[in-house]
């Protein structure tokens, strides 16, 4: 019977455990810093909390001498947490950089149905029916802002391997420059129209060989000569750009497969995308750039925070066991002096606090370890990964405090789990026995 009744607490208190692990991950700060206030307040103005606290003090001066062992703890979490934090800020990267690419005033035309622009299809004769549209800004000729636009991917070496990795080669027109306004040349200058020459992106100069200006490549059986570089600060910047024309030539292409389009602001813009949905010769859909871009990473990105947290799980549970044999270890060497707390007036509750404070501030410095290891690693660190058209998208790590306090709450929550049983198990001490050991 006592036995059932041990197995019972035990899978109760394991059950109690996990809900309020999935509650202390998912609170905001707000919550966090109210529990907090509350154990201050508690430790500060109540007995049992004075006694913990003093326990606690007692248990941090004996650490110097049981430095290797707590070790364990700090690297373990450390780990865990910095491989978390680099995993997320890679989808955070590269979710962020497609959401900063477009806005909410620039349309892209696709073919009815297209997901991305390597399965659209546009036709040279719709240009001129889209350009008549309602909505379209003009420039201060008259004309409309309207860039009918190809897509090629190509085949460029890496900089980090020398291994094949596909790239956007873009083919634009004139009005290009005025339609992607934040597209600016921060070296050399604008391809030529008619010429083979090449504009790339200041992502894909870091990241492919033979993209400093000045170098020549061979796309497409063709000699191309890089002239400048642009800066955009978004998933164009993976890009190649040329002129439209000598690139539909050189790939022998007959149609367009995006058009984008500058628009009056969101009027502008809903008042185009009504004409285009009611010009039965169309067929074509409408969807405003930001909106576009911010999809085509949504799969990767929830595949990559997924595999974050797995691997982030695992890793977690291995620094929970280290957490628990170091704890159980500092429990038993420190038996006689646990139970003469507890003979001197020291209860279950102020002994169990401290162990789990302790723990806690274990892992609190595991936990700050693995922020700052990944900090500053990864924060900024430049790579690149294949986006929903084949091609490669660069992108930056981007450690943000908000993947730096999840990371927190995971090392608190290690060590929560990591020091519970240990504590309970020096509240049951029998005083009697412990203090008859050498």
């Amino acid at each position: 019977m006592n036995k059932l009744k041990k197995w019972l607490g035990n899978a109760v208190t394991v059950l109690l455990l996990v809900v309020g692990l999935v509650v202390w991950i998912s609170l905001p700060w707000i919550g966090v810093a109210a529990i907090a206030v509350l154990l201050g307040l508690w430790l500060a103005l109540t007995r049992s909390g004075r006694l913990a606290l003093a326990a606690t003090r007692i248990g941090i001066a004996s650490l110097p001498q049981r430095w290797g062992a707590s070790s364990v703890i700090v690297v373990g979490i450390a780990g865990v947490v910095g491989v978390l934090v680099a995993m997320l800020a890679m989808g955070e990267g590269f979710q962020a950089t497609l959401n900063n690419t477009g806005d909410d005033t620039t349309a892209i035309v696709l073919r009815g149905g297209s997901q991305a622009e390597t399965n659209s299809v546009i036709t040279r004769e719709q240009v001129p029916t889209l350009s008549t549209l309602p909505g379209i800004t003009r420039d201060a000729q008259g004309r409309p802002l309207l860039s009918p636009e190809l897509s090629q991917v190509v085949n460029l070496v890496s900089k980090a391997d020398g291994t094949d990795v596909n790239a956007q080669f873009r083919g634009v027109g004139p009005q290009a420059w005025a339609v992607h306004d934040k597209v600016k040349i921060v070296e050399g200058r604008r391809f030529a129209a008619g010429l083979r020459e090449i504009v790339v992106g200041q992502g894909a100069r870091s990241q492919f060989r033979d993209m400093d200006v000045g170098k020549t490549l061979t796309l497409g059986n063709q000699t191309w000569t890089v002239v400048g570089v642009f800066a955009t600060g978004d998933a164009h910047d993976s890009e190649l750009w040329t002129d439209a024309d000598t690139l539909a030539t050189t790939y022998q292409r007959s149609a367009w497969q995006s058009i984008s389009v500058r628009t009056d602001g969101k009027a502008g813009l809903e008042q185009f995308k009504a004409a285009v949905a009611a010009d039965p010769r169309l067929k074509l859909d409408v969807e405003t750039t930001r909106v576009y871009y911010s999809k085509q990473g949504g799969g990767l990105t929830k595949l990559i925070d997924i595999l974050g947290k797995v691997i982030g799980t695992i890793m977690a549970v291995g620094a929970v066991f280290g957490a628990l044999n170091t704890m159980y270890a500092a429990v038993a060497t420190r038996a006689r002096e646990i139970a003469t707390m507890r003979a001197i007036g020291f209860r279950g509750l102020p002994v169990v606090t401290a162990v789990m404070l302790e723990t806690m501030l274990l892992a609190l410095l595991g936990g700050l370890l693995g922020c700052a290891v990944a900090w500053l690693l990864f924060n900024g660190y430049s790579v690149s990964t294949i986006g929903s058209n084949f091609s490669a998208v660069v992108f930056k790590f981007h450690v943000s405090p908000e993947l730096l306090w999840s990371g927190l709450k995971w090392a608190l929550g290690i060590g929560l789990v990591g020091g519970l049983f240990p504590a309970l198990r020096a509240a049951r001490l029998p005083i009697t026995t412990a203090l008859r050991e050498t």
